[in-house]
């Protein structure tokens, strides 16, 4: 278990003044009020991390039992309210953590409530959505601020070490940057300025690179058990974390196996006993095994002449699949 969170004070960005000019009724301090709506994984985690870096966190909603436990472990002494009743108490920053589909009912039925001001920074941590989603917030006053921690999150203490250094894909109006910019510094991170446009292509490949590879990780891990290996996490973990350094070191030149070598035997054999053994991992190894296909011939790795055999294995099983 970590160690208990301390709120430790903030340093000072600069001489205090009474408010922030560039952000109506939002105080140039670091020390902000601030409630936390949705206390999942990333809210109660960030909800602590802004409380050790000095903020007051004076209210959080969370009514399951899952939220009870986190928040006993992470916010221990911050109230929890009901969400109408943290949007009010959050006098600067409001923190919107709910999932992706849910986040505009929650939005529209705090404006419609009447619990939003104007001045109020209205934060959601969405990587799918922008400023759009906020809309309602903004035409009532508050300034919105989609806030998007690019990390996985189990929900406990241990996740605070690991914010460090991390990034966040930001997208704020251009006079709430500054404030956006100390929030992530308060946060121990880097802000990736997201346009509004760009968040659905930002969150996709966040999510085809992490959740599919935790889907990609324990189909392997299924399959060498298959094959009966007894402890496939031991032959996994020093090939798996190689080939992640490598591939974020070298890109394309990182890639090895049968498919950059155009062994088209080798792929047909792996396919035929997937197709006995486990006919549901076929579709997702052909699409792979496709499309680092096509990588390998676009950086030079596999000569076209050469993929043509490896090429035509993919496509005659893919059609077999497709019947």
């Amino acid at each position: 278990m970590s160690a208990p969170l301390r709120p430790r004070p903030a340093a000072q960005l600069g001489p205090a003044a009474p408010r922030d000019s560039a952000v109506t009724g939002t105080p140039t301090s670091r020390l902000l009020t601030v409630g936390v709506v949705g206390a999942g994984r990333v809210g109660a985690v960030l909800g602590a991390a802004l409380a050790a870096a000095g903020h007051r966190v004076v209210a959080v909603a969370g009514d399951s039992g899952t939220s009870r436990a986190r928040l006993a472990l992470l916010l221990p002494e911050v109230p929890r309210r009901q969400v109408t009743a943290v949007a009010r108490a959050a006098a600067d920053l409001l923190l919107i953590a709910v999932p992706d589909d849910a986040l505009a009912a929650v939005v529209a039925d705090l404006v419609d409530r009447g619990a939003l001001h104007p001045g109020q920074v209205v934060a959601h941590t969405s990587g799918a959505h922008g400023l759009a989603v906020l809309a309602p917030a903004a035409a009532v006053g508050a300034r919105p601020l989609a806030l998007h921690p690019a990390m996985t999150f189990t929900g406990t203490p241990d996740d605070l070490p690991r914010l460090a250094g991390i990034s966040y894909g930001v997208t704020a109006p251009a006079d709430l940057r500054p404030l956006a910019a100390r929030l992530v510094a308060d946060l121990g991170g880097v802000p990736e300025w997201v346009a509004e446009g760009d968040r659905p292509l930002y969150h996709a490949a966040l999510a085809h690179g992490a959740n599919h590879l935790v889907t990609l990780v324990n189909e392997a891990t299924d399959r060498l058990r298959d094959a009966g290996v007894a402890r496939p996490e031991k032959v996994l973990a020093p090939l798996l974390r190689a080939a992640l350094e490598n591939a974020l070191r070298l890109g394309d030149d990182a890639l090895t196996g049968p498919v950059s070598r155009g062994d088209a035997g080798t792929v047909e054999r792996h396919l035929a006993r997937l197709a006995a053994t486990a006919p549901e991992s076929v579709p997702a190894y052909l699409a792979l095994a496709r499309r680092t296909a096509d990588r390998a011939i676009a950086a030079g790795r596999l000569r076209p002449v050469d993929a043509q055999p490896l090429l035509g294995v993919l496509a005659g099983t893919s059609r077999e699949v497709a019947a």
